[in-house]
């Protein structure tokens, strides 16, 4: 469903644009998320012939299939929007944090400034990518039988796109409702109903906060809580926003030399070096400010040392329990021994969260306690329980099979004809969270060993566009044939990010932030921890020569 009303024509006219069997472009984008979108805007401002596939049937990435209950961004107004003054002069968001329906409509006006539409393909799934090496192209393939030649390939096909349905035993045999929160069918009503909630991440918080103010019964099942920060939510007038669109190319610039996106500083100070009452009354103002201040501007070893680690959680549990009225509820949701280091997984935002839990209609249940045996016809049947329980519907958020998903299921395969899947079988192999060897001249986006999971997303994928277009272009004044990365760059990348993360708490948690999130997949570090200004800089030092890359003259 689009976000507005096109006409069919309108999606028609951008299949076949030069009139041929096979259409030949100089650039070829796969995804039309803001990653796509950004690419698309620069490359073709360049000079560049470039087309977009897209699987859905409109704009929005991961917001155009993010349709469940109370499904909001978490970075905050202004930062979550592209910095292109066009857009953002004749655009207003109605929020500090916008929701899913608000995001598709500033897709929509994304679009109408910029025109986009004629040059994306929606409702076309792409499933083949092949370099044709004698003609130094890509060669792409979709469901749709669309064809497509490129001399340049960029994959924008997002960080959490592709759902993962874990294999339940007996869930083929149940016989209520199950939605996965990545396809959720819009007015789904659930009044009246028994509800089961499968996990308690960042979707899970935002489903839950919603749909157990209508459901009959709610019941979430979890193996580990959340550590949720405030979000402070609030309303923005017109007139707001137009006074601050001065400071945008101030704060947007700051961002983007920042290390997470947003213009903040942390603290330079341990959490040792202040005195029990000084600790008390930062932590506090920073608890108020709302957002993800509490991360962003806690004190400088929070993540780095396990005392000050504790000292943190300890005064979000005590704020937790202070919501929270029923004591079982406070052992499960905010336990006294920390389940996980406090940051090193992600730190979901709620506005009535807790206060949702409270309610006498919602369960929660630990699944470590007492594992799901298997589904039953009418429910679920859990260890050490006699009865099994009923329920009408079963929502999975379990997530995404997230960084990689996207790209080892569309058919992609490298210079030798092997698929990425069996390329990256054995653990993530990138070169500046950008290129890959044996994929000459493509490109990845808002991607694995990138600051991805630890950053604004606009403010990274902006980087990494302009890393990309600034490349080609320079590759195109040289006369290049091709470009792609050497082993020795990967392993020298892999083992940098390696070397940041092993001094940290990062490694003591598993979750999708290194891909353990999927059975059977070896735990990986995924993030690069040196922040996006580092980042860039890095990308930057090596395009002079191409450190790192094997450059074909033509």
């Amino acid at each position: 469903m689009a976000s507005i009303p096109v006409s069919i024509e309108t999606v028609d006219g951008t299949v076949f644009t030069n009139g041929h069997d096979v259409q030949q472009y100089d650039v070829i984008i796969i995804g039309a998320g803001f990653s796509g979108i950004a690419n698309l805007h620069r490359l073709r401002g360049h000079g560049f012939k470039c087309h977009v596939f897209e699987a859905g049937s409109d704009f929005g990435g991961v917001w155009f299939w993010n349709r469940y209950p109370g499904a909001r961004v978490d970075s905050e107004t202004p930062f979550y929007q592209l910095n292109i003054p066009a857009v953002y002069n004749s655009w207003n968001f109605s929020s500090r944090f916008p929701d899913h329906v608000e995001l598709r409509k500033y897709m929509a006006h994304v679009d109408s400034v910029l025109g986009l539409r004629k040059d994306v393909s929606f409702n076309t799934r792409v499933n083949s990518a092949t370099w044709n090496d004698p003609a130094s192209e890509w060669e792409v393939g979709t469901e749709t039988g669309i064809k497509a030649t490129a001399k340049w390939l960029v994959l924008a096909t997002g960080l959490l796109h592709r759902t993962h349905f874990p294999e339940f035993l007996g869930l083929s045999e149940y016989k209520g409702t199950v939605h996965h929160s990545g396809a959720w069918p819009e007015n789904t009503s659930v009044k009246g109903k028994k509800v089961a909630v499968i996990g308690a991440g960042a979707t899970s918080v935002q489903i839950v906060q919603e749909l157990a103010k209508e459901a009959d019964q709610l019941t979430m099942l979890m193996r580990r809580p959340s550590y949720c920060l405030p979000m402070h939510q609030r309303t923005w007038t017109e007139e707001e926003q137009t006074a601050w669109k001065g400071y945008y190319p101030s704060l947007f610039a700051a961002g983007r030399n920042s290390a997470v996106g947003f213009p903040t500083i942390r603290s330079p100070k341990r959490v040792q070096d202040d005195s029990p009452e000084e600790r008390e009354a930062y932590l506090e103002a920073l608890w108020t400010t709302g957002g993800f201040q509490f991360l962003l501007r806690n004190y400088n070893n929070v993540v780095l040392d396990k005392e000050a680690n504790a000292v943190v959680y300890d005064f979000w549990k005590r704020k937790v329990k202070e919501r929270l009225k029923d004591p079982k509820k406070q052992a499960l949701m905010a336990p006294d021994e920390a389940p996980y280091y406090f940051g090193t997984k992600r730190n979901p935002l709620e506005s009535d969260y807790y206060d949702v839990l409270n309610q006498r209609n919602v369960d929660i249940v630990n699944l470590v306690a007492s594992p799901l045996r298997s589904f039953t016809p009418t429910g679920m049947q859990l260890e050490g329980e006699e009865t099994p329980r009923d329920f009408d519907v079963v929502i999975l958020a379990t997530g995404f099979d997230a960084y990689t998903g996207s790209l080892t299921h569309m058919g992609l395969k490298n210079k030798d004809a092997i698929d990425i899947k069996d390329v990256w079988a054995d653990g993530v192999k990138t070169y500046l969270g950008i290129m890959m060897h044996g994929f000459p001249n493509a490109f990845m986006v808002y991607s694995p060993q990138a600051p991805t999971a630890l950053s604004n997303g606009p403010t990274i994928l902006e980087a990494q566009t302009d890393f990309i277009c600034d490349t080609i272009n320079m590759l195109k004044e040289q006369g290049v044939k091709s470009i792609e990365a050497t082993t020795e760059a990967e392993e020298e990348w892999r083992s940098g990010m390696d070397a940041m993360i092993q001094h940290t708490l990062y490694p003591f948690t598993n979750s999708w932030w290194n891909g353990s999130n999927i059975p059977g997949r070896k735990a990986q570090n995924m993030t690069y921890l040196g922040g996006i200004d580092n980042y860039e800089r890095k990308c930057r030092e090596k395009m002079v020569g191409w450190k790192g890359f094997e450059v074909i003259a033509t």
